[in-house]
């Protein structure tokens, strides 16, 4: 059993569905499909759970017949045989009608999900549909039949492998669709794996099924060793163990989702990343296996808030960096990077909903300065700091004003804080000191 996984650029047109298909007609293995919603879709959707709140009901009507219409003009031009091709368009038809009583209820985040997951449900409706058009045996299923993962942390693989096993069992095929970033949770309703969560649809039932692989189709070659909308002259990376790719998608490699590879680490499933546009390309394996040690990639994370405490009374009383932790694992803020000196603790968090309250909350016993708009540059390896140029990377600190630096928590990579404006000329300045053969940086 493989699982192969299709963003929403790979299922974004006509032209690419079809490429899609000839993908999965080229091995006769048995397979699960996980597919994400067109492209601009969620996004559309988003915009519509907007309108609901507002109540607009004239925007909600706009929104949901420009939907419509991106989906019944794929059917007219997929599907040649008319009379499927107006079941197919009945069948859309009848969600958007569905969305459209959705409309007419009362806010709620159970709404908000059902809504956003409509995405993927009208795709891989229609994708099914055109396979069977075409001869390609296949069994749609749908996500909310197996996909219960309790906490989105940490999966029940245990759950889902039991319902998802007990479907294939009663509906034998060859190749399954079904759709990606669909759940649902503890309180059996739906939710979803938020944006980018496909990917990590497809790593849980690939651990829940004990795969033989998994693969990730997007519409680049791999992974980069640095971000190529930014940065000329990147390769992809042949091999990246579990824990590189972990970082490297926590820290802002977007063909990734952060919790993509967790639930196939303890199983050793590999995790392919190929590109839909060039599928004989190697693409990039994430596996245990460690085939190099040293520095291979480098990534950013925007949206970053830095933060300092300072007190010269309280910084090494006893108790007091667990008083300062407390405050944001109370209001359920995670933290990046942390870096102490003797009067004062500088951290970083991503998520600042509730930053008001937690520096309300510290200055009471502490000066608290909050800095935005800052960015996480993450060089990232197996073993990085003993790489022969690593030392190279500290050489930032002559070019650029670097707010923070953190290594230690992990053997993996080293961090860094700087300002977003200077986000673009730090990537391009550690691409020419750690990858290129150039003596001096171009920024």
């Amino acid at each position: 059993m493989k699982i192969l996984k299709f963003g929403g650029t790979s299922v974004g047109s006509v032209e690419n569905l079809h490429k899609v298909k000839d993908i999965l007609i080229s091995d006769n293995g048995q397979k699960i499909v996980v597919c994400s919603a067109m492209s601009g879709v969620t996004d559309q959707l988003v915009k519509l759970v907007a309108y609901i709140k507002l109540k607009d009901a004239e925007a909600i009507t706009r929104n949901l017949h420009k939907l419509e219409s991106k989906h019944l003009d794929v059917i007219d031009v997929l599907i040649d045989d008319i009379a499927l091709r107006n079941d197919l368009k009945d069948g859309v038809s009848s969600m958007i009608t569905e969305m459209l009583e959705l409309s007419n209820q009362e806010y709620s985040e159970a709404l908000n999900a059902t809504v956003l997951t409509f995405g993927e449900t009208l795709l891989t409706y229609i994708f099914s549909g055109f396979l069977n058009a075409t001869n390609v045996s296949n069994k749609l299923l749908s996500a909310k039949d197996f996909m219960y993962v309790d906490n989105t942390d940490n999966p029940n693989i245990a759950k889902v492998s039991k319902k998802l096993t007990k479907i294939i069992n009663t509906n034998p095929a060859n190749i399954y669709i079904t759709q990606g970033f669909v759940c649902k949770d503890h309180l059996n309703q739906i939710s979803t794996l938020k944006r980018g969560g496909s990917d990590y649809t497809a790593t849980i039932i690939g651990a829940a099924l004990n795969a033989h692989e998994i693969q990730i189709w997007t519409d680049i070659n791999g992974l980069h060793n640095n971000d190529p909308r930014y940065v000329e002259g990147t390769n992809p990376i042949s091999h990246l163990t579990y824990n590189e790719a972990a970082e490297l998608a926590y820290f802002g490699a977007k063909i990734l989702h952060p919790q993509t590879v967790s639930p196939v680490v303890n199983k050793d499933i590999p995790v392919l990343l190929k590109n839909t546009f060039d599928p004989e390309a190697p693409g990039t394996v994430i596996s245990n296996k460690t085939y190099r040690k040293g520095l291979k990639a480098i990534s950013a994370k925007d949206g970053i808030t830095a933060i300092k405490i300072k007190s010269n009374r309280m910084l090494m009383a006893h108790g007091y960096l667990r008083r300062i932790f407390e405050v944001f694992d109370n209001y359920h803020t995670s933290i990046d990077m942390i870096t102490t000196s003797e009067i004062a603790i500088s951290l970083t968090i991503d998520d600042t909903t509730y930053i008001d309250e937690i520096v309300k909350e510290i200055e009471g016993y502490a000066e608290v300065t909050v800095e935005q708009n800052h960015t996480i540059i993450c060089v990232v390896g197996e073993s990085v700091i003993n790489d022969k140029n690593s030392h190279k990377l500290f050489e930032i600190l002559n070019y650029i004003p670097v707010r923070m630096i953190s290594y230690g928590g992990s053997n993996n990579n080293i961090s860094i804080l700087v300002e977003t404006k200077d986000k673009i000329p730090t990537l391009r300045f550690l691409n020419e000191k750690l990858f290129l053969t150039h003596q001096e940086p171009v920024l």
